[in-house]
């Protein structure tokens, strides 16, 4: 299993960006139940790994934070759902 994306928090970000082109960070906070401090911290583990892009601007005066699941992160995340539906399918 893939410990970066196996990880709760870090599985639910990249699930959540797996079925949407991109997410912002209230968008996110809101489907995962994670604070900011929390959110941000999963955020920076993906983006070193390369699964995720973080684009940080201003909307206004307000700062606006927008996560893209990369090529890397959508191809890693399909290889640990494969390996999981694998690993369920041998269970009794």
């Amino acid at each position: 299993m893939d410990p970066v994306i196996h990880a709760p928090a870090r599985l639910q970000i990249v699930m959540q960006l797996f079925v949407v082109e991109g997410a912002d960070a209230t968008f996110l906070q809101n489907r995962t139940g994670l604070t900011w401090g929390n959110l941000s911290s999963h955020l920076s583990k993906l983006e070193r790994a390369g699964y995720v892009r973080v684009e940080k601007t201003f909307k206004g005066k307000k700062p606006w934070t927008m996560v893209r699941l990369t090529e890397k992160g959508r191809d890693a995340f399909k290889a640990y759902r494969a390996g999981m539906q694998e690993a369920l399918s041998d269970l009794p």
